[in-house]
């Protein structure tokens, strides 16, 4: 199936006369991916979805999900993104994934007191961190909306008791005029990632989920004037959906790889998920085998495996096509002219392209200027932010 897949892959890339590296969507898997997420978020009615700018980093990819999946909730990872959805999204409410220097704050309500009442969570995860943006509050003279980061078993920082919590919390009523209670964010992507002979992920999820209503009741019982209804709990990340659209303490919850499905969220609680990116990498040059420097004793011997040389490389992905293509241990690895060692009975020819599978999407979308978006055999270009 997948050799059938690529090698119309191969042909239809070459058919355009495309010449350069591409990243490319699978339109046919994403709609699949989105239509299982449907399901999931029909059945738990109380999770408002939320998608993870940095992980789908393109806005017409955004676009698409923000109206299939029917949010305007946003987690954003780094500073000139917030501008990017809040030009273009009129009901945006962006959540910040990790705390950032308080200066990120400065700058953007110096350089853009147009967004100045926009809905934006600032994320915090110290009472001295609290402190900071409270001072910029003061000579801006707004009210910043504060999530606090907890730590809920991920050990990444964030608050690990309830009387750090206290700390804040006391700090945000000292202050109500420019700082607003928003909510909690707990990020448990070590749920799936324990080895199960330490712990099971049920059981991980499940204190996980303990720990995060400690925190919720901590703040309805010693600090009521600060909760109501409509504060933002947010959990999950793509690793967790499937329990959290089970049953979850949250109300908001984060993904956003999960829809491309690079190789690092393989995994039985998202098995029903297709991978839908791919690198496409011309080839350059077709050698009869690998010939290693200062070691020509070596080409005299049997060689099992042609040398193909690409167009870039040594990205964080896996060569998926043609079967058994690997770079070489010993040659090195580029990101000019990678070195692929192919079977030796492939058939491949320069022009022809080999095809990875990222391992992450956060790290590979910034890498391209747009996504190549492949539907019924053509493709349509969606520009990047490649900050």
């Amino acid at each position: 199936m997948l050799d059938h897949y690529f090698k119309q892959l191969n042909f239809d890339l070459k058919k355009q006369g495309v010449v350069t590296p591409q990243l490319i969507v699978d339109a046919a898997a994403l709609k699949q991916n989105i239509q299982h997420v449907q399901v999931r978020l029909s059945h738990a009615q109380h999770l408002k979805a939320r998608l993870v700018v940095k992980s789908l980093a393109c806005l017409d990819l955004l676009k698409m999900l923000s109206e299939q999946i029917n949010t305007q909730r946003f987690m954003v990872f780094h500073q000139p993104h917030i501008i990017s959805i809040l030009e273009n999204f009129a009901e945006a409410d962006i959540l910040l994934g990790k705390p950032m220097p308080a200066q990120a704050a400065r700058c953007f309500y110096e350089k853009h007191s147009e967004w100045s009442d926009a809905k934006v969570q600032w994320l915090i995860d110290t009472k001295q961190r609290l402190q900071q943006y409270l001072e910029i509050a003061q000579v801006y003279s707004i009210c910043l909306n504060v999530n606090i980061e907890i730590d809920v078993g991920l050990h990444r920082g964030g608050v690990q008791s309830t009387q750090q919590l206290a700390e804040i919390l006391k700090l945000i009523q000292q202050y109500p005029q420019h700082l607003k209670l928003s909510g909690l964010m707990g990020y448990d992507a070590h749920v799936t990632k324990i080895p199960a002979l330490i712990k099971k992920p049920e059981q991980a999820y499940l204190e996980s989920q303990q720990t995060y209503a400690n925190y919720q009741n901590l703040i309805q019982k010693q600090f009521p004037t600060l909760w109501n209804d409509g504060l933002c709990f947010n959990g999950g990340g793509s690793p967790t959906f499937s329990f959290h659209t089970t049953e979850s303490d949250c109300n908001d919850l984060s993904f956003g790889s999960m829809l491309l499905k690079p190789s690092d969220f393989d995994s039985d609680f998202l098995k029903a998920l297709q991978p839908a990116l791919w690198i496409a990498a011309p080839i350059l040059k077709v050698l009869p085998f690998t010939q290693l420097p200062s070691m020509s004793l070596l080409d005299k011997l049997p060689h099992k495996s042609k040398a193909l040389f690409i167009y870039g490389g040594y990205w964080l992905a896996n060569y998926v096509y043609p079967k058994q293509s690997h770079p070489h241990a010993l040659y090195g690895r580029s990101s000019n002219q990678e070195l692929v060692n192919v079977p030796k009975d492939c058939d491949i020819q320069v022009d022809d392209f080999v095809f990875l599978r990222p391992t992450q999407s956060e790290a590979i979308i910034p890498q391209f200027s747009e996504l190549k978006v492949y539907k019924q055999h053509a493709f349509e270009s969606w520009e990047t932010f490649r900050e």
